[in-house]
C-alpha cells in the first residue's frame, strides 16, 4: 500500500493544463447544441403555460433528466468528491436519500400539485393557507436563490475550471451566467427542460468515464479499498459522529429533502410540466433512479483522488475532482469532463433563473395585474429572467470573496429555512384542521430560529465563546437542529391554530387527504384550467413496479455498504 501511494503520489501534475483543440471542439459543439436548442424554443411559446410549464406536455424521460440536472451543479463536483477524499462515502447518504423523497414528491404530494392546477408552490401555500404564506415562501424563496443557489453555483463553477484549465475566475462567471441567460429567456421552461436532458447525458457520460478511468488506476473497487482507511467504506455513522450521525441523516436530512424535493419552486416546477400524472410520477421515479449515481460519479473519485493523490490534496479535498481530471485523463475526455462541468452549473442556474422568474411574475406580478394578458406575461417573465441573470452577474465580482468556509455556511442555509416550510406542507395535507393563523406564525418561528442559529455559527467561527443554552445550539449538529426546529414550528402550526378559527373545509377542496373528494372552486379569472390527465391503469402498474424497484435498490445498498 505505501509503495502504491509512493508512486502515485510521484505523479503529480501541474496546477492546470491547456485545452487541447480536440477538448475545444467538444466544448464548443455542446455549446452549440444548448443554443440551437433555446433559439427552437424561442419560437413556439405563446401563453405563460407554455413558457412556465412548457405546455404541460413534458414526458417522464425529459422531466426526470430535467430533475436530476437542476439539482447537480458543479457544487456537487467539489463537494461530494471533496467530503468523499476527506470522510469516505458517508455523505452520499444524501443523495440516496433523495431517491426517498423524489417517490414521496411523485406517491404523496404531485397529485395535489395537479388535481389544483397550481403554476407555484407559493399558490399552493395561498390556497391551503393564506396569502401571508405565500408572500413569506416566494420572498423567502427568491432570496434564497439569489444569495445562496446563483452565488454558490458560480463559486464552485470558478473553482474547478480555473484549476483544471486555468480559466480567469472572473471570466468565466460573467460567460456562464451571459450563454445561461440567453436560452433561459429566449425559450423559458421547455428550453430549459430539453437542454437539461442533453446536459444529463454529457454530465453522466463525462462523470462515468473519469470514474472508470479512476478505478482502473487504483486496480479496482476491492484494491481501493486497502488504500484508504476501512471507515471510508462504512456509510451507517454512531450518533455522535460530527458529521453524518445516523440520527440526523435518517431523521434530520428527510426534513431538509421534504423541502427541496417536495415544495421548493425549482424541483416542483418540473413535475408540474407533465402531460399527465402518470408522467409526473414516472419521471420522480426516473430522478431517483438517476440519484443512485452521484455516489459513484462523484463521491467515489474524491476517494479515488485521496487514494491516489494524498499529499496534493494535504488540506485541499476540494481539489479532488480537478486533481483527477488534471492527472488521469487525455485529450479529448478532458473536453468532455469539462463539458459536464459547464452542463452541471448551467443547467442548475437556467433552472433557478427560470423557477425564479416564475415566482416572480405569478406570485407578485399578477397578483397586482390579475387581467394581464398571457402576452404580457410571458414578456415579464422574460424580463425577470434577465433581471436574474443580472443579479448573477452582479455577483461576479464578489465571488473571490467566498472562502470554503463561507461556502459551507451558504449551503447551510437552506438546512434552516426548510424545516418550517416542510411542516407547513406535510402537516398541510394531513390535517384540514390547521389554518393560516397557525401556518405563518410557525414559518416566522422557524425563520428567527434558522436566523439566531446561523448568527451564532458565524460569532463562534470569529472566536466568540458561548456558554449554556448558545453552546448547546452552536455545537448542535446541523441535522439534529434541523430536527428541533422542525418540533418547535410544528408545535407552533398545532397550538395557534387550534386557538383559531377553523379553516373554510369547501375552500380546502382538493388540497388535504381529507378533502380530497370536495369539488374544486371556479379557478380564477385568467387563470389556464387545462390539467393534465390522471393516471391511466397502465402506468400506475408500471409506475409501482418501478418504485419498488427503486426502494429496495437503495435499501440494499444501504445493507451493503452500512
Amino acid at each position: 500500500m505505501e509503495a502504491d501511494q509512493a508512486v502515485m503520489n510521484a505523479t503529480a501534475a501541474t496546477a492546470h493544463r491547456p485545452l487541447a483543440t480536440l477538448d475545444l471542439a467538444i466544448i464548443g459543439v455542446y455549446f452549440l447544441i444548448v443554443f440551437c436548442i433555446g433559439l427552437y424554443f424561442a419560437r413556439k411559446e405563446r401563453t405563460s403555460t407554455d413558457y412556465f410549464l412548457a405546455s404541460r406536455d413534458i414526458g417522464w424521460f425529459f422531466i426526470g433528466a430535467s430533475l436530476f440536472v437542476s439539482n447537480i451543479s458543479t457544487e456537487h463536483f467539489i463537494g461530494l468528491s471533496g467530503t468523499g477524499a476527506s470522510s469516505g462515502l458517508a455523505v452520499g447518504h444524501f443523495e440516496w436519500l433523495a431517491c426517498i423523497m423524489l417517490l414521496i414528491l411523485g406517491w404523496v404530494f404531485v397529485p395535489f400539485y395537479l388535481r389544483t392546477n397550481v403554476f407555484t408552490m407559493p399558490e399552493f401555500l395561498e390556497r391551503r393557507f393564506n396569502r401571508q404564506c405565500a408572500v413569506y415562501l416566494a420572498a423567502i424563496s427568491i432570496i434564497a436563490y439569489i444569495f445562496t443557489k446563483i452565488s454558490v453555483q458560480l463559486y464552485a463553477a470558478s473553482v474547478v475550471l480555473e484549476r483544471i484549465a486555468g480559466w480567469s475566475l472572473v471570466k468565466t462567471a460573467i460567460i456562464l451566467v451571459i450563454a445561461t441567460g440567453i436560452y433561459t429567456i429566449a425559450g423559458g421552461l421547455a428550453a430549459v427542460i430539453y437542454t437539461d436532458t442533453v446536459q444529463t447525458l454529457i454530465l453522466i457520460t463525462g462523470a462515468v468515464a473519469l470514474t472508470v478511468i479512476g478505478l482502473h488506476r487504483v486496480g479496482g473497487l476491492e484494491h481501493l479499498r486497502t488504500m484508504v482507511p476501512a471507515s471510508y467504506f462504512h456509510m451507517i455513522k454512531p450518533a455522535s459522529d460530527p458529521s453524518f450521525p445516523w440520527t440526523g441523516i435518517f431523521f434530520g436530512a428527510p426534513i431538509l429533502g421534504i423541502w427541496y424535493w417536495c415544495t421548493d419552486q425549482v424541483i416542483v416546477q418540473r413535475v408540474l410540466s407533465a402531460r399527465d400524472e402518470g408522467h409526473a410520477k414516472a419521471g420522480t421515479i426516473f430522478a431517483g433512479f438517476l440519484k443512485i449515481l452521484p455516489v459513484f460519479m462523484l463521491v467515489l473519485p474524491g476517494i479515488m483522488a485521496y487514494a491516489l493523490f494524498r499529499d496534493q490534496l494535504a488540506g485541499k479535498p476540494d481539489y479532488a475532482y480537478p486533481t483527477l481530471v488534471l492527472n488521469l485523463l487525455p485529450t479529448g475526455l478532458v473536453g468532455l469532463v469539462m463539458a459536464a462541468l459547464l452542463a452541471a452549473v448551467m443547467g442548475a442556474m437556467s433552472s433557478v433563473f427560470n423557477s425564479a422568474s416564475t415566482l416572480v411574475t405569478l406570485d407578485f406580478y399578477k397578483k397586482l395585474r390579475p387581467l394581464a394578458s398571457e402576452a404580457q406575461l410571458v414578456n415579464f417573465g422574460r424580463i425577470a429572467t434577465g433581471v436574474m441573470v443580472l443579479l448573477g452577474l452582479l455577483w461576479v465580482p464578489f465571488i473571490h470573496l467566498i472562502s470554503s468556509q463561507l461556502y459551507i455556511y451558504l449551503q447551510s442555509v437552506q438546512a434552516y429555512i426548510s424545516p418550517p416550510i416542510a411542516a407547513c406542507f406535510v402537516l398541510g395535507i394531513l390535517w384540514p384542521r390547521l389554518n393560516g393563523q397557525g401556518a405563518i406564525s410557525s414559518l416566522l418561528t422557524g425563520f428567527v430560529l434558522g436566523v439566531v442559529r446561523f448568527v451564532a455559527e458565524l460569532m463562534a467561527a470569529q472566536g466568540t465563546q458561548f456558554n449554556g443554552f448558545m453552546e448547546w445550539l452552536v455545537k448542535m449538529n446541523f441535522l439534529h437542529y434541523a430536527i428541533f426546529m422542525f418540533v418547535i414550528c410544528s408545535l407552533v402550526l398545532v397550538v395557534v391554530s387550534l386557538m383559531t378559527p377553523a379553516p373554510d373545509r369547501q375552500k380546502l377542496a382538493g388540497l388535504t387527504f381529507a378533502t380530497v373528494h370536495l369539488k374544486l372552486e371556479t379557478v380564477p379569472v385568467g387563470t389556464p384550467v387545462r390539467k393534465p390527465a390522471q393516471e391511466t391503469p397502465t402506468e400506475h402498474r408500471i409506475n409501482v413496479a418501478f418504485s419498488l424497484l427503486l426502494l429496495a435498490t437503495v435499501i440494499g445498498l444501504w445493507i451493503y455498504f452500512r
